[in-house]
C-alpha cells in the first residue's frame, strides 16, 4: 500500500458536477459495462461500486455508476483519454469518464483508505487499497456493495446484502466516525431510511440523535442539495418524519421550531407531512411552504440562509402567501365567492398549478373536509382554464393614458390598476368601455 499523500484542498467535493445531461438508463448501463470491461482488459480490478450496486439488488434503475478499481487516477486517464475524462476529484483518486451522447458519464475511483477528516467533509489525503479495505471507508453498509458487471457476483465486505434484504440503514463500522468525517451523512442516512422504506439500525440512529448538531456546520448549499432529493421523491412525508423524531428538523429548519422549546417542532408537523407526501409533484419549495404554515415570514429566511436559487425562493414565498390567502374568512368565505379581480393575480401566477396541487393534497389529508375538497376543485379548474381567460391583455396601457392627458407617476398606476379591477370583474368588457369609464372618470375629476 501507497503512503498518505497530501490531498490539495481545493474546495471540491469528491463527486463531480457538472451540468446535467439526460441519460439513457440502457445507454448508461451500457457504458458503465464498458469501463469495466476496458479496464479488466487493460489488467486492472475494477467492480461497479456503491448506489448502483444497492440499486440493481433493489429491482431499481440506477440514477447513476459508480467503477472502482486498482487502476490509478494516471491509469485510468491514460486508457481512456484525456479528452473524455475530467480530474477534478483526482486528488481523491477519482476521474470521471465521460460518454458518448446520452450515455452519462462514470466516476472511475481507485480503492482507497481515507485519512483523517478535519473539515467535516473531506479526508486529509487518501492511499490506495483493496477493494475489501475501499468497502470499509464507505458510509452505510446498502452502499458499501460491489458487484461484477460480468458474472453478476456481488462483494459483499460490510454486510451489506443482509441489510438490504432486512431493510436496514446501518453506518459502517462505528456510526459515530462515519458522521465525524462527513456531517451530511447525517442526513443522508434519513433520506435513505424514508425513500427506501428502510428502518435506521439501531446505533445509527443513536448516533445521529447525538450528532445531528453537526449538520449545521454543513455548508448550506450540500443542505440544501439533500433536502431537495429528499423532498422530491417518493417517501418525503417519512423523511419529514424521521427529521422531527431524531430532532434534526430543528437543526435544518431552527426558524420553524418552537420559541419555547427549540429542539420540538409544530404540534402538527407530521400532519403537514402527509400533505407534502401526498403531493403529486413535490419540491424543496412546495414542501417547504407546505412545512411553513402558521410560519410565513420565516420563509425568506430559509430561503436566504439555504442559498436556494431565486426561482425556489420565489415558489416557496408566493406559495405561502398564496395558501394563507385562501383561508376562509369568515362563515361562507371561499375563493370562489370572491371578486375575480381578487383571486385572478393567484390563479394567473406561474406557480398556480403548484398552489392547486397542495389543495389536493390538502383535500385528500383531510378527506372529511368537504370545503376543502370544493376549494381544491374550484382552483385547478381555474388554473386550467386557458391562458386568454386566465390572463386576457389589459383594455388600456399606460401610453393609452398619457395620450388621453394624464401625467405619468403614480396617479397613472393607480388609474390603470383600477381600469384592470373592472375589466377582471366583468365591468368593462372592450377598450371603448375603458375608454368612455376614463373619460367619465376625468370629468367626474374636475
Amino acid at each position: 500500500m501507497l503512503g498518505f499523500y497530501e490531498a490539495r484542498r481545493v474546495g471540491v467535493n469528491l463527486r463531480v458536477t457538472m451540468a446535467p445531461i439526460a441519460a439513457d438508463p440502457v445507454q448508461a448501463r451500457s457504458f458503465a459495462r464498458s469501463v469495466v470491461d476496458r479496464l479488466r482488459d487493460d489488467g486492472h480490478e475494477a467492480l461497479w461500486a456503491g448506489g448502483c450496486v444497492r440499486d440493481e439488488l433493489l429491482g431499481r434503475t440506477p440514477a447513476d455508476y459508480d467503477v472502482a478499481t486498482s487502476a490509478r487516477p494516471d491509469q485510468v486517464r491514460a486508457l481512456f483519454g484525456r479528452s473524455r475524462t475530467l480530474a477534478v476529484g483526482a486528488a481523491f483518486g477519482v476521474i470521471t469518464v465521460v460518454g458518448p451522447r446520452g450515455s452519462g458519464q462514470v466516476e472511475v475511483t481507485t480503492f482507497r483508505t481515507d485519512a483523517d477528516y478535519t473539515d467535516g467533509r473531506h479526508p486529509a489525503g487518501v492511499a490506495y487499497s483493496t477493494a475489501e479495505e475501499d468497502a470499509q471507508r464507505r458510509d452505510f453498509t446498502i452502499n458499501g456493495l460491489f458487484l461484477d458487471p460480468r458474472t453478476g457476483e456481488v462483494h459483499d465486505h460490510v454486510g451489506g446484502r443482509a441489510d438490504l434484504a432486512a431493510g436496514i440503514v446501518r453506518a459502517i463500522g462505528v456510526p459515530a466516525m462515519r458522521f465525524g468525517e462527513d456531517h451530511l451523512r447525517i442526513l443522508r442516512a434519513v433520506r435513505f431510511a424514508a425513500g427506501f422504506g428502510f428502518v435506521l439500525e439501531a446505533e445509527t440512529r443513536a448516533a445521529i440523535e447525538r450528532l445531528g448538531d453537526r449538520v449545521a456546520l454543513v455548508s448550506p448549499e450540500r443542505i440544501a442539495a439533500e433536502l431537495r432529493t429528499m423532498l422530491s421523491r417518493p417517501g418525503r412525508g417519512r423523511a419529514l418524519d424521521l427529521l422531527a423524531e431524531t430532532g434534526l428538523a430543528a437543526v435544518v429548519f431552527p426558524e420553524l421550531a418552537n420559541s419555547r422549546h427549540p429542539g420540538a417542532m409544530a404540534a402538527d408537523w407530521h400532519a403537514r407531512a402527509k400533505v407534502v407526501d401526498a403531493l403529486d409533484e413535490s419540491s424543496l419549495a412546495a414542501g417547504l411552504a407546505v412545512m411553513a404554515e402558521g410560519s410565513s415570514s420565516a420563509v425568506p429566511g430559509i430561503v436566504d440562509r439555504l442559498r436556494l436559487s431565486n426561482r425556489e425562493g420565489a415558489t416557496a414565498t408566493w406559495l405561502r402567501g398564496a395558501l394563507d390567502a385562501c383561508v376562509p374568512r369568515g362563515e361562507g368565505d371561499s375563493l370562489a365567492t370572491r371578486p375575480w379581480s381578487e383571486v385572478q393575480p393567484l390563479m394567473a401566477n406561474r406557480d398556480a398549478s403548484v398552489l392547486a396541487d397542495v389543495l389536493r393534497a390538502r383535500a385528500g389529508v383531510h378527506a372529511g373536509d368537504g370545503t376543502a375538497a370544493r376549494e381544491a376543485a374550484w382552483v385547478t379548474a381555474q388554473v386550467g382554464r386557458p391562458r386568454a381567460e386566465l390572463d386576457p391583455p389589459p383594455l388600456l396601457t399606460g401610453n393609452d393614458l398619457i395620450r388621453a392627458g394624464m401625467a405619468p407617476g403614480p396617479s397613472l398606476g393607480a388609474m390603470l390598476g383600477r381600469i384592470r379591477v373592472l375589466q377582471l370583474d366583468g365591468i368593462l368588457a372592450s377598450t371603448d368601455d375603458a375608454r368612455r369609464w376614463l373619460a367619465r372618470a376625468d370629468a367626474d375629476s374636475r
